[in-house]
């Protein structure tokens, strides 16, 4: 049997496709890059993929495993371009999904339009039966009823049907018979059963998720099949492992059947890196800043560990407004994003202020410097303009930029503004810093922070421009910018684990849980926990599991989820239980109410394997701090704090040295990312070849 010597990790985003390949002996990593063919991104991934393990001189059939993020489901339910989809469900229910929570989620407009629901109306279909909250069934359906329902739906071309039954969280076996009756008489129909995709508590969120479950799973199912095929037929012998929202892996099998689980694929990659950097680096408070070329995301890490939340919204409305989107209850890495990327668009309002994104120009047609086509000015069209990129060194050379065609984009805002085209391309690149940093300081101050205690780990082909203005702003002092910063989010998947989690509803006050049958739940999901690793062939021995609750106050509608101790539950234990919950409750909102009784909504279990050892190359210091040697040429660029342009050394990142010390302004240059280093700030170069850099 051939060794298996390598790994590879595949980061398809909305502009670019990120490789990693990791050598398992030496810990070195090779990279490249690709434009994203967002029509058929399996054509990206493997030729992205063939280009790379060539080059290394390494075989499809030498790699121990491929791991692969996407943005594949996001889009889809954005661009609502998945199957033609329906919902079944209990008899008075036909609008919740339109009916929601019947919150208004901006407070100035009154006329505020919701999220359109996936299914319209006329694909909402309903059918008698009842089961009470306590799961007793008082009225089954008439299955015959159910086929026919079911069968005028396929003749309006429905593809795939989600089943959302009332209090089908305490009681499964109505959705579950309804699901093998009905594939039994239509086996080409897709169907994803609510008690399966999110047996929780609360009708809307959990009929939102299903529907979003069925809408991608035709697509995300003949996706996998197509890049399965083509690894294998290019020699691949392993498995394909796929990034989950809640920063672990699992098996394509398990992404099938779970497609809405990877709504946040690949941000949760990027949080994952940042928090195997920070564990490396001994830095275990973070601010993560992963910016591509369509968003920013910010995440916070906190004693080397990811927070998760148990909820996302996507396809808002209004992007950065709460409540203007559709729910989807998953285990999701708590992280922030933002339309501010690389080819986010610059424009003014009505006002004639300034305005960054968050439209982006994407990688079709892209910034108006990729001469193909675009002619909106972008983020990445001024830091070109400022001097901050190489035209002839972008992607290492490979894609020559059109400096030109950037600078009469920005020409024509400029007209329109009546400022010179340079402070137009110096304002774009300070607002869109403003809006991360903006996004960066509520999500931290949220989470009762104050973000000058961390600091901050930039990455993505843009976060190296732009991390220090943006830490500026925030007052952070220190930061971290990873050797190939354009793809370390790849280096995320290689360092997740397989894992998956499961949740079950047993609502209630605390002090009057039934411990036996909480003990059942847990064993419950511990069954299906082992059952999902031996289907993927590993190893039930190494098997670690958390057990955690979602908990409140009476009269809340938000639970923090309470990581449950190892001891044994029960009522002996439920007072330590409750200060758990109240410890975590202030720390979050400085307060206790101690007279107000706890309540649970959900019992949880993660399930985890880890994968492989991931190591750093580590390199001896030179002893010589002098970077000289490291100048490819000199450039004028653009600095605020030195008056407008000036002579700037340009660096070569391959070239320097572990202890090299370089005092700004200076830019940093490898093939896919560009950091830029301010008059007053010093960088120096760590065993690892990261770049730390001191804020002045």
């Amino acid at each position: 049997m051939e060794e298996k010597t390598h790994a590879l990790s595949i980061d398809i985003g909305g502009t670019f496709t990120d490789f990693s390949l990791l050598d398992l002996s030496s810990g070195q990593f090779t990279i490249h890059k690709l434009l994203t063919n967002t029509m058929e991104p399996d054509k990206t991934l493997i030729e992205g993929a063939t280009e790379l393990l060539n080059s290394s001189g390494v075989a499809f059939s030498a790699l121990i495993v491929i791991i692969h993020s996407t943005t594949l489901v996001t889009n889809a339910i954005i661009e609502r371009k998945g199957s033609r989809s329906a919902l079944l469900t209990t008899l008075g229910f036909r609008d919740v999904l339109e009916m929601g929570r019947e919150q208004i989620y901006h407070m100035y407009d009154l006329q505020a339009r919701p999220a359109e629901p996936i299914v319209p109306r006329y694909l909402r279909r309903e059918i008698k039966e009842r089961t009470t909250r306590d799961g007793t069934v008082l009225h089954a359906p008439d299955v015959e009823e159910a086929a026919g329902i079911v069968a005028d739906l396929v003749e309006e071309g429905v593809e795939s049907l989600a089943i959302s039954l009332l209090h089908s969280y305490r009681n499964p076996e109505t959705e579950q018979a309804l699901k093998a009756a009905i594939a039994s008489r239509f086996p080409a129909l897709s169907i994803s059963i609510s008690s399966d995709v999110a047996p929780v508590i609360n009708e809307f969120e959990r009929t939102s998720t299903t529907v979003a479950d069925c809408y991608v799973k035709p697509t995300v199912s003949r996706y996998l099949t197509q890049v399965e095929a083509l690894i294998s037929k290019a020699g691949y012998q392993g498995k394909l492992l796929v990034m989950h929202s809640a920063g672990g892996v699992m098996d394509s099998e398990k992404a099938r059947q779970h497609p809405v689980r990877l709504i946040e694929s690949g941000p949760a990659a990027g949080a994952l890196a940042a928090c195997f950097y920070g564990n490396q680096l001994d830095q275990n408070d973070l601010i993560s800043l992963d910016m591509g070329g369509t968003t920013a995301k910010t995440c916070v890490i906190e004693d080397g560990d990811l927070s998760l939340s148990n909820s996302i919204e996507v396809a808002r409305v209004h992007r950065f407004l709460k409540g203007s989107g559709l729910p989807i209850v998953i285990p999701v890495v708590d992280l922030v994003e933002i339309g501010a990327g690389g080819g986010s668009v610059a424009w003014t309002d009505q006002m004639r202020l300034l305005k960054v994104g968050p439209h982006s120009a994407g990688a079709d047609p892209g910034p108006a410097c990729y001469g193909l086509g675009g002619e909106e000015p972008t983020v990445t069209d001024s830091d070109l303009a400022l001097g901050y990129l190489d035209p002839e060194y972008f992607l290492g050379g490979k894609m020559k930029l059109d400096k030109d065609a950037g600078l009469e984009a920005i020409s024509k805002l400029a007209e329109s503004i009546g400022l010179e085209v340079h402070r137009v391309a110096a304002g774009i690149h300070e607002v869109v810093n403003e809006n991360m940093a903006a996004s960066a300081r509520i999500h931290i101050i949220e989470r009762n922070k104050d973000p000058r205690n961390y600091s901050m780990i930039a990455f993505g082909g843009a976060g190296p421009s732009h991390a220090c203005g943006v830490a500026r702003i925030l007052g952070i002092k220190k930061v971290i910018v990873p050797l190939a910063a354009g793809v370390t989010s790849t280096v995320g998947c290689l360092t997740a684990p397989v894992s998956f989690e499961e949740v079950r509803s047993l609502p209630g006050l605390l002090v009057d849980t039934d411990w036996l049958a909480v003990e059942r739940l847990f064993s419950e999901m511990e069954d299906a926990g082992v059952a999902m690793l031996r289907k993927a062939g590993l190893p039930v021995e190494s098997m670690a599991s958390i057990r955690s609750a979602d908990l409140r106050l009476v009269g809340q509608i938000h639970e923090l989820n309470v990581t449950l101790p190892d001891w044994p539950l029960g009522g002996a234990n439920f007072g330590r239980l409750e200060d758990r919950f109240h410890d975590l409750y202030q720390s979050l909102y400085s307060r206790k109410n101690l007279n107000i009784p706890v309540q649970v909504q959900n019992w949880r279990l993660l399930v985890s394997v880890p994968q492989m050892e991931v190591r750093l190359q580590e390199r001896t210091p030179s002893g010589d701090a002098d970077p000289r040697s490291a100048v490819k040429s000199q450039r004028r660029a653009y600095f605020k704090e030195s008056g407008g342009f000036v002579d700037c050394a340009v660096y070569d990142r391959y070239r320097l040295s572990a202890g090299y010390r370089i005092q700004g302004p200076a830019i940093i240059e490898e093939r896919e990312s560009t950091a830029v280093i301010g008059p007053n700030d010093l960088a120096e170069v760590d065993v690892f070849l990261n770049l730390l850099i001191s804020i002045g």
